[in-house]
């Protein structure tokens, strides 16, 4: 297995750091030699726009899609899952270049903005035993999934942070943050 973080924009130093500890080698992606190269891609959190746009400006966008879920299996952590999501709300005018593979909508920055970003135990019992450590820092919403859409956790008060359809998997947090490896466990077993 190679398993690849793309390297654009946003957390990817973190999510490779996590991943070493577990034994893997991560192939930071920054071209589509690199993507060809990987069968598991985690695309970090960081801002989403900015993300899309240098998938397309490096022309990895339809690379992606062709392979996401099928001979890829990809990872969106907080601006990742936007990218990864057949309709975003609250987009900016004129949108964004995203993937729009997995069947979810979401909500961008939907807390707030900087300031309201937060901290909490999450539930999450398809990662393992005992509360993850979630941190959500301009975090989106999954609002509603679609058929095939497996929700994952939710908040205390049911909003949806992390759902899996396939080998496609999104979490609204930022799990590369904490010492907690359960979710990139999870994400190399798909």
């Amino acid at each position: 297995m190679t398993v690849g973080v793309l390297a654009l924009q946003g957390d990817f130093r973190e999510h490779s750091a996590i991943l070493r500890q577990l034994g893997a080698d991560p192939l930071e992606v920054r071209l589509p030699r690199q993507l060809a190269s990987v069968n598991h891609l985690i695309i970090p959190g960081g801002e989403s726009t900015t993300i899309g746009r240098l998938l397309a400006l490096y022309g990895m966008l339809e690379p992606l899609r062709a392979r996401a879920g099928r001979d890829l299996a990809v990872w969106g952590t907080c601006a990742g899952a936007i990218l990864l999501a057949r309709e975003i709300l609250d987009q900016k005018q004129g949108g964004q270049p995203t993937l729009s593979v997995m069947d979810i909508t979401v909500r961008r920055n939907a807390y707030g903005g900087q300031l309201n970003s937060f901290e909490l135990p999450i539930d999450a019992p398809a990662f393992g035993e005992g509360p993850l450590h979630g941190v959500f820092i301009r975090a989106p919403l999954i609002e509603a999934v679609g058929q095939g859409v497996e929700v994952l956790a939710r908040l205390p008060d049911g909003a949806i942070i992390a759902a899996r359809q396939g080998r496609l998997l999104a979490t609204t947090f930022h799990p590369e943050l904490t010492a907690d490896a359960r979710v990139h466990r999870y994400f190399l077993e798909l």
